[in-house]
């Protein structure tokens, strides 16, 4: 973190917290002794971890980068075992732009610490919920960016599984259905389909756009073969605009009568939209954008604000 000027907010931010109350990693010491001493005695809990005498953004402390490595990482490294498996990134939406050099650093870090060459890390792209629209939106694209910035990983879309009001959504099944399709595909060399279909081109076509995929399979479908939504288009101006959508083989070709001119198009590309494009395995695709405009979470780096 310390060595790429994007990621080093990340500790600088906490200590500059500190240096304004010097007594709390004394206080916070105490705190964890008397955890230490309720495990050995099996007595009760000592107070809501979020401890009280922290300043509130600093409650969270589970998230303090050292924290959560030696309490949760340092302990399993050197466990024998094939790969990971993975699903974060809602506390890190308002910071999606600096994602995407932070989720693919921890990746190779990991990788680094246990010694065992670019493992296969298979990770669950955020699902619909309700937040920010777009920072939650840019997050997802921090994580199928990773997918052509890191080797040897693989993403699973939950895109179509949520629940808008429970970020620990009920359906577990389907995720871990398509993590193990991930997995079986890319890790143990199954012959099947283990991934929706995912953006890979465009082309301007007149008042239209074509959009290509990879993991297309048999062909692109709709669910339940209603009309395909959540696609916009813009034109110079970057004002996007509904679209009409349309499966043409192994294409979309979208068009909007507001966009005469279209140089952009969006998909899924909101906190909860009604994604209905998949392959003819009933995986569903990614959300994507075929611009590169700047995002609205494009410069943040710190943690919490003051």
């Amino acid at each position: 973190l310390l060595s790429d000027s994007v990621l080093k907010p990340i500790v600088t931010w906490w200590d500059s917290v500190i240096a304004d109350d010097p007594g709390i990693p004394d206080r916070f010491e105490r705190y964890l002794e008397q955890l230490r001493r309720q495990k050995r005695e099996n007595g009760p809990e000592p107070d809501d971890p979020r401890l009280a005498f922290l300043p509130k953004p600093m409650r969270f402390y589970m998230r303090f980068p050292e924290i959560v490595r030696r309490g949760q990482l340092l302990p399993v490294l050197g466990y024998g075992m094939r790969g990971v498996i993975w699903f974060q990134g809602e506390s890190s939406i308002e910071r999606a732009w600096q994602y995407r050099k932070l989720f693919p650093s921890m990746i190779r870090e990991w990788r680094r610490d246990w010694g065992r060459g670019d493992f296969p890390f298979v990770y669950v792209q955020l699902q619909n919920y309700k937040t920010d629209p777009r920072q939650i939106a840019e997050l997802r694209e921090a994580q199928l960016m990773t997918l052509s910035s890191v080797k040897n990983t693989a993403m699973a879309v939950a895109i179509d599984i949520g629940d808008e009001d429970n970020v620990h959504f009920n359906n577990k099944w389907d995720v871990g259905r398509r993590l193990a399709l991930a997995a079986l595909g890319t890790v143990y060399g199954k012959d099947i389909v283990y991934s929706g279909p995912v953006y890979r081109s465009m082309r301007r076509d007149g008042s239209r756009i074509r959009l290509r995929f990879d993991h297309v399979c048999g062909g692109l479908e709709s669910r339940n073969n209603q009309p395909l939504t959540d696609f916009e288009i813009a034109g110079k101006d970057r004002v996007f605009h509904p679209a009409e959508a349309r499966i043409s083989g192994s294409e979309v070709i979208v068009s909007s009568p507001d966009v005469p001119k279209p140089v952009a198009a969006r998909y899924g590309w909101s906190d909860i939209p009604k994604c209905r494009l998949y392959n003819d395995a009933g995986l569903p695709a990614s959300p994507f954008r075929t611009d590169s405009w700047r995002g609205v979470t494009e410069g943040n780096v710190i943690p919490y604000p003051r």
